[in-house]
């Protein structure tokens, strides 16, 4: 029987993805700090929403270590995981040509087809392509850190974050190899720091203390970016570092997120219809980055939605806070129910397709994994 996902860490999967549509809403309605702007309320309002939003990324991937080192790695489930991108991939396109909306492919010809039909190899969505080869790695990732000793890890995981994070973190020019944290080396060093949180992690920064770092990491990136703002307006040698605390890989970004995930250990959610509905919607939740940041979607909904919501094109504080809550409550919304709606298909195919013969290949191999017998 399938051991109950935790719901407290279901609800910080739910608020990380929240995160994740605040932050595109920040970048696609041009709510942030810029070099070339005068740092009006609305910008510096949207930089400090970004710092505390920006641990996202990094607590969905702490969140796959975390509770990844303790599961066994399944290939039907990387095969779900495929086709649940493959849904979004397809049929937006098609959805979007029976209402007559030119699609990617209509410009791009091929190359555009591609991009549907090959979504992984061509980084149509860029976490997912790096989440679904982090995830075929997991095994191993898993079976190594099983094979270490806790010194052993220590020294692994501290020389990863140096090269990947560390040095790059206080380094005033940008390295050729560093890809901010948008790419697998990264997703392999966060994963790594999060089955080190679950194997060894200090209770001494559970709850409270969690909050702390989080809330403490995020305002120190706001503050570094509002200082690096002010001082490339004078001397264009900070223009570089003044996007670095915005990027993934930068270590107090990393420590924020691990504060949050600490912070959310200590929340008790009552079992019973709550609890149940938590986890709901966190198995969901990853279709709303699916749908709001295909391709073909990604640099339109925000036009489409601000025709509806401030067709005026109304600026200050009250706009911009009616247009981010509209924006992400309609967001949300939408993805939730679309993937709803594909969770019950791909349930029904399951249904149809469970005597078949890939079906019981896939139950084989699933069974290699998870120790059952030949």
């Amino acid at each position: 029987m399938e051991k109950k996902r935790m719901a407290n860490y279901e609800l910080l999967r739910v608020l990380a993805m929240v995160m994740v549509v605040v932050m595109h809403f920040l970048s696609h309605s041009d709510s942030l700090l810029a070099l070339d702007q005068p740092p009006g309320s609305v910008r510096l309002l949207g930089s400090l929403l970004e710092a505390f939003c920006l641990v996202a990324v990094n607590t969905y991937l702490l969140l796959s270590g975390y509770l990844g080192i303790k599961s066994g790695f399944r290939p039907g489930k990387a095969v779900s995981l495929l086709c649940q991108i493959w849904f979004y991939a397809l049929l937006i396109p098609l959805a979007l040509w029976l209402l007559g909306v030119p699609v990617l492919a209509s410009d791009l010809g091929i190359y555009g087809l591609i991009q549907y039909f090959l979504p992984i190899e061509t980084e149509h969505y860029w976490f997912a392509t790096s989440y679904f080869m982090l995830y075929l790695l997991t095994p191993v990732l898993n079976k190594g850190v099983q094979d270490l000793t806790k010194r052993q890890f220590e020294i692994v995981l501290a020389g990863l974050l140096i090269l990947f994070g560390g040095i790059k973190s206080i380094s005033p020019v940008a390295f050729a190899f560093d890809r901010y944290g948008y790419d697998l080396p990264w997703f392999i060093c966060v994963y790594l720091t999060g089955a080190y949180l679950r194997l060894y992690g200090d209770e001494r920064i559970r709850g409270k203390m969690g909050w702390l770092l989080y809330a403490g990491s995020c305002l120190f990136g706001f503050g570094i970016n509002g200082i690096m703002w002010f001082l490339a307006q004078r001397w264009d040698s900070f223009s570089y570092y003044f996007t670095v605390p915005f990027h993934y890989n930068f270590l107090p970004c990393l420590a924020g997120a691990v504060g949050l995930l600490y912070g959310f250990s200590h929340i008790s959610i009552r079992e019973g219809a709550g609890a149940e509905a938590v986890r709901r919607l966190g198995s969901l939740s990853f279709g709303i980055y699916l749908f709001h940041e295909h391709i073909d979607l990604r640099d339109r909904w925000y036009g489409w939605l601000k025709q509806i919501l401030n067709p005026e094109g109304k600026e200050g504080i009250l706009s911009f806070f009616t247009e981010l809550f509209c924006c992400t409550l309609l967001l949300f919304a939408a993805g939730i129910l679309i993937d709803w709606i594909r969770s019950r298909l791909f349930q029904g195919a399951k249904t149809v397709l469970g005597g078949t013969k890939v079906s019981r290949k896939l139950k084989e191999l699933d069974g290699c994994f998870l120790g059952a017998k030949k």
